[in-house]
C-alpha cells in the first residue's frame, strides 16, 4: 500500500514537470528573427508609410489650393461688403431726405441698424418706403444677397481647409507609427544582418554612363547628384527627399514643372510602355500608385526609396511596377 502511494506521488510529480516544460518558450521562439522575415515586414511597413505619405502630399496640394481659394473669397467678400456699405449710405441719405424738417426719431432705429436684412425690413414699415427710389432698394437687396452668398462660400472653404489640415495630421501620425514599427524590427537584427538588409539591391552607376540628352540629361544629373541623401516624408530637398519630391525637383531643374505627388505625376505626361522606356522617364509602383522613381537605363532607376536607405540606384522591377510617363 505504501509503495503504491509513493509510485502515485512520483507519477504526479513527473507530469507536473512535463507540463511546466511544455509551457516554457523554446529556444527557437526566442531566436533572432530571420532576415527574410524582417525584410518582408519592414518593406510592408515602409509601403504603408509611403501610402500615408501619398495621402499627405495630396492633402498638402489640396490645402495649398484651398487656402488660395479662401484668400480670394475673403477678398471678394471684403469688396462686396464695401459695396453694400456704399449702397446702404445712399439709402440712409434717401430716408433722411424724406423726413427732412420733421422729427426723425421715428426712423432712428432703422438708419442705425447694423444688420443688412433688419435695415431693409425696417424700411418697408416706414411711410417713406414708397418715396425711396425703387432702383436703390433693388440694388441694396441684390447687394445683401450677394454678400450672403460670398459669406457662405468663404465659410465652406474655411471648413474644407480645417478638414484637410486634419487629414494632414492623421497621415503624419500614421507615417510616424509605421516608421517606429520598422525601426523596432530593424533593431531586432544583428548588425551584419541589418547592413545586409539595408544594402540589398543597391547598384553603382556613373552619370557619364547614362546615355541621355537635353532636358532628360539635366533631370538625371540632378537626381543622381542626390544619391546618398536622406529620405524624409514630404521633403523636396536640398538635404532630404521623398519619392515624388526628388522627381519633382529633378525635372524642375530641367525646366519642367511637376506636382509633389506620385499619383499626380502619373497624370503629368505621356504614358509609355516598359519597352519604350528611355533615361529620364518616370516609373511608378504599387496600386494605388504610391511610389515614383526615374529610369536611368540598363534596367535601373534612381529613387528616394525609404528612410533606411534614402536616395539610391536600384532595379526597375525591385517594386511592383505599374507604368511609366515621359514628362515635358
Amino acid at each position: 500500500m505504501q509503495n503504491g502511494r509513493k509510485r502515485l506521488i512520483a507519477g504526479i510529480a513527473t507530469l507536473a514537470v512535463a507540463g511546466t516544460v511544455g509551457l516554457l518558450p523554446s529556444s527557437s521562439a526566442r531566436a533572432t528573427p530571420s532576415i527574410k522575415d524582417v525584410q518582408t515586414k519592414v518593406d510592408d511597413l515602409y509601403h504603408q508609410a509611403e501610402v500615408a505619405g501619398e495621402r499627405y502630399d495630396a492633402a498638402a496640394l489640396r490645402l495649398k489650393q484651398l487656402r488660395g481659394e479662401l484668400g480670394d473669397l475673403q477678398a471678394d467678400q471684403k469688396r462686396q461688403d464695401a459695396q453694400l456699405r456704399g449702397v446702404r449710405e445712399q439709402l440712409r441719405d434717401s430716408v433722411l431726405q424724406q423726413f427732412e424738417g420733421s422729427n426723425i426719431s421715428a426712423v432712428g432705429q432703422v438708419v442705425v441698424s447694423d444688420d443688412p436684412k433688419e435695415f431693409l425690413a425696417g424700411l418697408s414699415t416706414m411711410s417713406a418706403y414708397d418715396g425711396i427710389q425703387s432702383s436703390l432698394l433693388t440694388d441694396y437687396d441684390n447687394q445683401v444677397t450677394a454678400l450672403a452668398l460670398r459669406q457662405k462660400a468663404t465659410k465652406n472653404r474655411a471648413d474644407q481647409v480645417a478638414a484637410t489640415e486634419a487629414q494632414l495630421k492623421q497621415a503624419k501620425a500614421t507615417i510616424e507609427q509605421k516608421l517606429a514599427d520598422a525601426k523596432a524590427l530593424l533593431g531586432s537584427l544583428q548588425e551584419k544582418q541589418r547592413q545586409a538588409l539595408l544594402s540589398r539591391g543597391t547598384a553603382r552607376v556613373s552619370v557619364s554612363d547614362i546615355g541621355a540628352t537635353g532636358s532628360a540629361a539635366a533631370a538625371i544629373s540632378f537626381a543622381m547628384a542626390q544619391v546618398g541623401k536622406a529620405y524624409v516624408y514630404g521633403a523636396a530637398g536640398m538635404n532630404a527627399y521623398d519619392c515624388s519630391g526628388l522627381t519633382m525637383r529633378a525635372w524642375g531643374a530641367a525646366g519642367v514643372s511637376l506636382p509633389h505627388s506620385s499619383a499626380a505625376q502619373y497624370n503629368s505626361g505621356r504614358h509609355i510602355s516598359a519597352s519604350q522606356l528611355q533615361p529620364g522617364d518616370l516609373v511608378f509602383y504599387y496600386h494605388p500608385i504610391s511610389h515614383v522613381g526615374m529610369y536611368i537605363g540598363n534596367g535601373l532607376i534612381v529613387n528616394a526609396e525609404n528612410p533606411s536607405v534614402g536616395v539610391k540606384v536600384t532595379g526597375l522591377y525591385s517594386m511592383p511596377y505599374v507604368g511609366a510617363v515621359r514628362p515635358g
